[in-house]
């Protein structure tokens, strides 16, 4: 590994080489991004995305770029390594990593934070600076955590339900600017088939899922298991009973709260009161 880092002087993380990849061979070519969307047929800022490490694109986009390169089969391989890698998490998240990309469906409760499914870069990085993350390793965890966002992208994406509790939506970022963007973001997500979103209002009273956020995985063999995290730890369980009673919990909750219709709307509310703010 050490060798091979002295020979060519790029990156061992896959998610950064399939990015400086990207960067390389379209720097190599001459061609704008502006230009490369014009030519393939996607919004040229998918590209910079990609190329910034903020998301892998699709299997389509990458197959397109290897295409439009000459390198048959290369980006589209180191696409798979990138997708593939779960060691860019952390070691107590990497088993539920594992899972959540082969999960079929995944419902999720949040308590105070939006899920990393649906953050910005701009909203991950101020929760996980705010959570003591500093310097490379900040960088190293926003990039893991948008990459987790293509578990919703594609033809092939598990349906996603979530339950926000109103504090997460009443909660701004520091820079106005950046959580419009986020709300944006999330109201453009709750519009795709697959996803679901509910707001829990705080006058639904006390429920059964206050002390933490939950995230319950149905794989592919028909098991569901659960995930519960504060702001210290998380937790894997896996055993039928105690996931079970989570689940009823859960439902429980889901019944308490607005529906997706009215969820949506009150999304739309809070990102017309940020765009009102007199403090921007």
């Amino acid at each position: 590994m050490s060798q091979r880092r002295v020979i060519t002087g790029r990156s061992q993380e896959p998610r950064q080489r399939f990015a400086e990849e990207l960067r390389t061979l379209r720097a190599g070519s001459g061609t704008s991004l502006r230009a490369l969307g014009e030519r393939l047929g996607w919004d040229w800022s998918l590209f910079g995305k990609m190329e910034k490490g903020e998301t892998l694109g699709s299997p389509e986009v990458v197959q397109a770029l290897d295409t439009h390169y000459g390198t048959p089969g290369l980006l589209l391989a180191l696409w798979e390594l990138a997708a593939g890698d779960h060691t860019q998490f952390r070691e107590r998240y990497r088993r539920y990593m594992a899972l959540e990309a082969k999960a079929v469906s995944l419902w999720h409760f949040a308590v105070s934070v939006l899920p990393g499914l649906l953050q910005t870069p701009g909203y991950a990085r101020e929760v996980l600076a705010a959570g003591g993350l500093k310097g490379k390793e900040l960088e190293q965890q926003v990039e893991a955590r948008m990459g987790r966002r293509e578990v919703l992208e594609g033809e092939d994406a598990p349906r996603f339900r979530t339950i926000l509790s109103e504090a997460v939506l009443r909660t701004p970022m520091r820079d106005m600017g950046e959580w419009r963007e986020q709300l944006e973001y999330l109201g453009e997500a709750a519009e795709r088939d697959h996803v679901t979103v509910h707001v829990l209002l705080q006058s639904a009273g006390l429920h059964g899922l206050m002390g933490a956020d939950m995230w319950y995985l149905l794989l592919p063999d028909g098991r569901t298991v659960a995930y519960t995290e504060n702001g210290y730890q998380g937790e894997l369980i896996e055993e039928p009973g105690p996931v079970v009673r989570l689940q009823s919990t859960y439902d429980a909750v889901r019944d308490l709260a607005l529906t997706p219709a009215e969820s949506r709307k009150f999304i739309l509310r809070m990102l017309e009161e940020a765009t009102c703010d007199p403090s921007t």
